[in-house]
């Protein structure tokens, strides 16, 4: 810039650059002409007498002029959180003790001679007096055992905004924050520009608008601050990422025992899922589990749990038509009339959909067929044999306008279909870790396979009150046609009336938060756990979690098994850990696993 100050003369160096860098902007870049403040400056600058216009961009400062007697430690936190785009500055002078002590044993002896001449005078004792000069003889104390210091401190934000309208209502937003705390603030009228100053990373306070505080007021004003979630029991989730305290939690103490898993395929989902079953497995907690890819049948090898493979092939059975035994609470007919109701919803996904007229046959010809086995609303049916399938087929070949429900139902009861759905149930639950897989089933057929396990589990869950946590795996197979998500909506609502947690974890996570059942679910689970999101949907996790940009980022970014954990209100990032035999049991990685079975092999072999 010196060369052609001396070419072409001080006032045509502007004109001269501004030619240059539009036509030559890559010889100006690798002649290094352009200095750092060319770049990073604004393409104009407007002062007014309450905002600064940057380039696009509106900017107000404000700053703190009055604070309460008392400030509470976090009391900045709201604010800090914001999801809005704003600048904090804190200036702190500190203040020599000596020439401080003189100020306030002037200021101590003209509160003293206050109280004094009102007692003579024989007026009230006034409260405001005395609490002045306990205030003050206590900060005396202190700042001569040197466990206090005094300093000027000055507190400015300054607020960016597209236009002013915008400006002015997250001004309102941050000043209605601070009054509910009885700190009040204002804007720097006519000193806008002195504020931007004092609150760029200048090392500058031009603004100087002060107030005297104490060491310990001002160490509440603190911005790194991270929740702790943890309480006197429960298991470890994990490694906070903020602070690395340990995340400590009881999902049973929480006003519901539900929790949502999102995350994209990969991300720890399933890594996570496992760990919490095998250390709540040591309290006492019963875990039942749908499995769609099997997953989790070395887990339940090695725990000695239940494993059953539903499939069209398989000698696990589950018939529809089981009834849950009455309880002391409930009615035979309330039983048996909430039974036919959610047959017609499994009909419905098992037949691709009802009219009207079919739903109404439906419904008698189950009633019929229930009456046939001297199941009725008004009998005792507890020690009662259900029927199958093909009693109900039978009843509708004779019922009229029920013949093509019949032939709908024909392949369900007959060939290689008949093994699924048309047999007596024997499957029993007697163990405290019980897995069904699902994933030898047909995709057509996974959503009623779902369908099935979860009511027949909702059925053993009724019959008697444990401590239990059914896991849905891939809950999306569900959320995908209404009647079962809607019987999976109905448990999330219901569990906590039977001791229950239903875990729902899902890797589609725009399906699942698009549907009309998927938000409900994700509002009735105290607990939600975030992992590594797709760009594709991190909009609408965004959205539905009110995630800011940095938190958006950080799912965006995250290794697998970490993410951002959420009990009740508060949240923080979390980071998976476990211990090496932990993790040679619920792996997840392919290699490791075989690696895992190659080795079990040559241990047998020897």
């Amino acid at each position: 810039m010196a060369i052609l100050s001396k070419i072409f003369g001080k006032k045509e160096e502007d004109k001269e650059r501004e030619k240059i860098i539009a036509v030559y902007p890559e010889e100006i870049y690798e002649a290094g002409v352009l200095e750092l403040h060319d770049v990073i400056s604004p393409s104009a600058l407007e002062i007014s007498s309450n905002y600064l216009k940057l380039g696009e961009k509106i900017a107000k400062t404000i700053f703190i002029f009055s604070y309460p007697s008392y400030l509470s430690t976090g009391w900045f936190f709201p604010i800090i959180n914001l999801d809005k785009v704003f600048d904090i500055s804190m200036q702190i002078h500190p203040i020599e003790t000596a020439a401080m002590m003189r100020q306030l044993q002037k200021r101590v002896a003209e509160v003293l001679s206050e109280i004094h001449l009102r007692e003579e005078k024989g007026f009230v004792r006034d409260p405001m007096l005395d609490a002045a000069y306990q205030n003050l003889e206590e900060l005396r104390d202190r700042l001569q055992q040197a466990e206090e210091r005094l300093f000027m401190f000055g507190l400015y934000i300054t607020i960016y905004a597209d236009n002013k309208e915008a400006l002015d209502k997250e001004e309102s937003e941050i000043r209605s924050i601070l009054e509910s705390k009885l700190i009040y603030s204002k804007p720097a009228l006519f000193q806008q520009k002195e504020g931007l100053e004092s609150v760029f990373p200048l090392g500058m306070d031009t603004l100087k608008m002060y107030i005297n505080l104490n060491t310990q007021p001002i160490s509440s004003v603190f911005p790194f601050i991270s929740f702790d979630l943890n309480s006197n029991k429960g298991i470890l989730y994990g490694i906070n990422r903020h602070n690395n305290s340990l995340i400590l939690f009881d999902r049973f103490s929480l006003e519901n025992f539900n929790t949502v898993v999102l995350g994209v395929a990969g991300g720890g989902k399933s890594y996570f899922v496992k760990l919490e079953i095998l250390r709540s497995l040591m309290f006492d907690t019963e875990v039942i589990i749908i499995d769609p890819e099997r997953e989790y049948e070395h887990l339940a090898e090695t725990i000695d749990g239940q494993y059953f493979n539903i499939s069209l092939a398989s000698h696990h059975h589950i018939n529809p038509f089981d009834l849950p035994l009455p309880r002391e609470d409930e009615s035979p007919s309330d039983v048996l009339r909430s039974q036919i109701v959610n047959l017609i919803g499994f009909f419905r996904l098992l037949l691709g959909g009802l009219t009207p007229e079919e739903d109404s046959i439906l419904d008698s010809a189950i009633t019929e067929t229930y009456a046939a086995r001297n199941i009725t609303m008004e009998s005792d049916f507890s020690k009662a044999i259900p029927p199958v399938l093909s009693d109900l087929e039978l009843v509708l070949t004779n019922t009229e306008g029920g013949e093509s429900l019949a032939v709908r139902l024909r392949k369900y009861t007959q060939g290689v279909w008949a093994g699924f759905l048309n047999q007596p149930t024997n499957v029993d639950m007697m163990k405290k870790f019980v897995a069904f897989s699902i994933r030898d089933m047909e995709n057509e057929l996974r959503p009623v396979a779902m369908f099935l396990i979860m009511h027949h589990v909702w059925n053993a869950i009724r019959r008697e009150l444990k401590k239990r946590v059914l896991i849905v795996d891939e809950a999306w197979w569900m959320i995908k046609n209404e009647d079962s998500a809607s019987f999976l909506f109905g448990i999330a609502k219901r569990a906590r009336k039977y001791y229950l947690g239903l875990t729902t974890i899902t890797q589609d996570v725009g399906d699942f938060l698009n549907s009309p059942y998927g938000k409900p679910i994700l509002t009735n689970s105290s607990l939600q756990l975030l992992m590594k999101q797709s760009p594709a949907s991190i909009d609408v996790v965004q959205q539905t979690f009110n995630l800011t940009e940095e938190e958006k980022f950080l799912l965006l970014e995250s290794d697998v098994g970490e993410g951002l954990f959420y009990a009740g209100l508060k949240h923080v990032a979390i980071k998976i850990i476990s211990s090496y035999t932990e993790d040679q049991i619920i792996t997840t990685d392919p290699s490791q696993i075989a690696a895992i079975k190659k080795a079990k092999e040559e241990y047998e072999k020897t």
